[in-house]
């Protein structure tokens, strides 16, 4: 659902140039009101968290219980360790931003809003039907596979696109991209629920998504300045590298860590999280 509202949203894009065709308004004044819807939805969607209900909340947890749900030591090192390469995928993510790639796309080849717009909801659309091939690749190949086998190639999409001669190899090279890129997201998620007990998953998923946030938050600052002052695409091959750079170590580290559904069945919880063939944490 997410990135099929994303792909509305990106069509919205060209709705200034459209409102400026067909009522005759001023193009500033377009985009003052995109702007002004944008920040009605982001609003109206804060505001119906306040219509949740009680039982969306964890249960509070007793005394007695609070020895048996305590984070384990291992269970810090294991999260710890992937959210570190999670924060270095993010920090990748970060050079890449929607507008900094529309931007892109502008400067490089001219191309206008409406076709930005039609670019970017083709890019939603792809982005979640790869989430519904995840679980089905995931299930024959694996989790951690699922995350590197269509992450890497997505990577090697991205560092080609500023090697294009056109706007329809380049967009081609993109779409090729973000049907690809959005498989580690629900294979992530589920690998790292699994790696832990069920009452260390909010640790893990706070922990995780504290990581990402903030590596994303580091290189989108600088994406900018890279552009201006170091070169027009360092933000594309910047991001396509620590990607790649992400799934290389991410695979080495946590290809023997099996999740239990990929273990054996008579193979016990604990195995989820303690290295095969000896190599330590």
């Amino acid at each position: 659902m997410l990135d099929a509202s994303g792909a509305v949203g990106a069509l919205a894009g060209a709705l200034p140039i459209a409102l400026q065709n067909w009522i005759g308004i001023g193009i500033l004044p377009a985009y003052r009101w995109l702007f002004f819807s944008y920040t009605a939805l982001n609003l109206t969607s804060a505001l119906l968290y306040l219509f949740l209900d009680s039982q969306v909340e964890s249960r509070a947890v007793t005394g007695a219980e609070r020895e048996l749900t305590r984070v384990t030591p291992q269970t810090k090192r294991v999260v710890w360790r992937i959210a570190t390469l999670f924060a270095l995928d993010s920090a990748g993510g970060g050079f890449l931003a929607d507008a900094l790639l529309a931007y892109w796309f502008f400067l490089r080849f001219g191309v206008n809003e409406k076709q930005l717009g039609v670019l970017f909801f083709v890019v939603r659309i792809l982005n979640a039907l790869s989430h519904l091939g995840a679980a089905w690749l995931a299930k024959r190949i694996g989790l951690v596979r699922t995350m590197v086998f269509t992450h890497l190639p997505s990577s090697l999409f991205l560092l080609a696109v500023p090697l294009a001669p056109n706007f329809r190899i380049a967009a081609v090279l993109l779409l090729s991209r973000e049907a690809l890129v959005e498989m580690d997201v629900p294979t992530r998620q589920s690998y790292v629920a699994a790696l832990v007990q069920p009452h260390e998953r909010v640790y893990a998923s706070s922990v995780t998504n504290l990581a990402r946030t903030g590596g994303w938050a580091v290189t989108a600052s600088a994406a900018g300045a890279l552009m201006q002052h170091v070169a027009f695409s360092a933000p594309l091959a910047l991001g396509g590298s620590l990607k790649i750079l992400y799934d290389v170590l991410l695979y080495r580290s946590f290809r023997g860590i099996k999740p239990p559904e990929e273990q054996p069945q008579d193979s016990s919880r604990s195995a989820a999280i303690a290295p095969t063939k000896g190599r330590s944490l």
